[in-house]
């Protein structure tokens, strides 16, 4: 048996950072594997992708770092059996939802799942919930650990804000609210070890009550033809007969229906009212979207030469909605011009240059929801 951990977050939590914290500090001494799975048409970090099923590099501290195409439960499987690894480390796209990757890795023989981890950033958790929540709050609802990112940095008001609004998601969760460089990666491993065999015992536990609820439900429709031994359309004046609950429970159901819904939602300003979150719910179970749906994903390889603060011009004018859609990560490696390589990372609101070595060519990519392309190629490149 082969234990998987999944560290899902939306785009730019932070799900590289604490992985690496993981390889260095926590997983000593232990065969590993990371599988990444990125959305977008280029990955910066591992070059491009392959049409084969694995793409393999090595990583430091003798990790191997994997990125998985076409039928991942295949793929997996190949790992498991090639590497033999103790544990498998699944870094999926920052807008995969966490429920559809697990139920993925449950469906490979041999596999158990040690820890959901999802990542998320403090400051960014109440815009992404409301703008995102299909997709940000499956991560959430799904998780086995909750680590929250940038709680340094983040506006403390926003963080208390944040913790409220994920256990109000998942209060059986573990959470993790210390900045990651006063904690040993040791320590988060322990969390994610020990929440995660929570969450076993508590899954075993619900298949327990549920076989006990089908039982109970068996002697119950049991009962139920016991107490409609009248014919259909007698009339019944046995008031503890089912005939009356059901008809009782069908009137307070419609009851609280009208109750719930008593103005137009569109009149309604109040997020917090019965009638969005019923409207959400429905709309959340009538549709499940996939990512490609909903997000949007552009790049492009440039030998072009970007000036230090011509590249921090460019990544401030993303925030532009109107022009250039709603951008929630631009990355990439591009050739400055004094000779250096510049590394950038953009989410809303920050952004992050740091200079390393030349890659093959200059490369970025851009990940959004209704982003022009167009637009972005312009800003860019000029033209």
């Amino acid at each position: 048996m082969t234990k998987i951990d999944i560290f899902s977050g939306f785009l730019g939590a932070g799900k590289t950072t604490l992985i690496r914290k993981l390889i260095a500090e926590g997983y000593k001494g232990q065969k590993l594997v990371l599988i990444e799975n990125e959305f977008g048409e280029i990955a910066i970090d591992g070059g491009f992708l392959k049409d084969a099923g694995v793409e393999i590099n090595e990583m430091n501290s003798g990790c191997i770092c994997c990125t998985l195409v076409g039928d991942f439960t295949k793929a997996l499987k190949k790992v498991m059996e090639d590497f033999a690894p103790d544990r498998i480390l699944i870094e999926p796209s920052g807008v995969g939802k966490l429920s559809d990757v697990a139920k993925a890795v449950e469906r490979v023989e041999g596999a158990v799942i040690g820890s959901r981890v999802t990542v998320v950033d403090a400051g960014k958790a109440k815009m992404y919930m409301r703008n995102f929540g299909e997709f940000f709050n499956d991560q959430v609802e799904n998780a086995d650990l909750i680590v929250l990112s940038r709680t340094d940095s983040a506006n403390s008001a926003k963080v208390l804000t944040a913790v409220e609004l994920l256990k109000g998601l998942n209060d059986h969760a573990g959470l993790i609210t210390t900045p990651w460089d006063q904690l040993d990666g040791s320590l988060i491993l322990e969390a994610m070890d020990e929440n995660g065999l929570k969450a076993e015992l508590e899954k075993l536990r619900h298949e327990q009550e549920h076989h006990h609820h089908h039982d109970h439900d068996e002697d119950e429709e049991h009962e139920h033809h016991h107490h409609h031994h009248h014919e259909d359309g007698e009339e019944c004046d046995d008031p503890e007969c089912e005939c009356h609950h059901h008809h009782d429970h069908d009137e307070d159901e419609e009851h609280e229906h009208h109750h719930h819904h008593h103005h137009d939602e569109d009149e309604c300003d109040d997020p917090e009212c019965e009638c969005h979150r019923h409207h959400d719910h429905d709309h959340d179970h009538e549709h499940h979207h996939h990512a490609d749906e909903i997000f949007t994903s552009w790049g492009m390889e440039t030998p072009k030469k970007f000036t230090e603060a011509g590249l921090r011009e460019i990544l401030g004018q993303l925030g532009d909605a109107v022009q250039f859609g709603i951008v929630l990560r631009a990355k990439g490696i591009v050739d400055a011009a004094d000779g250096d390589w510049l590394y950038f990372d953009y989410v809303p609101g920050e952004m992050e240059l740091r200079r390393g070595a030349p890659a093959v060519t200059g490369r970025f990519c851009v990940i959004g929801s209704h982003i022009r392309q167009d637009a972005l190629k312009e800003l860019f490149t000029g033209e």
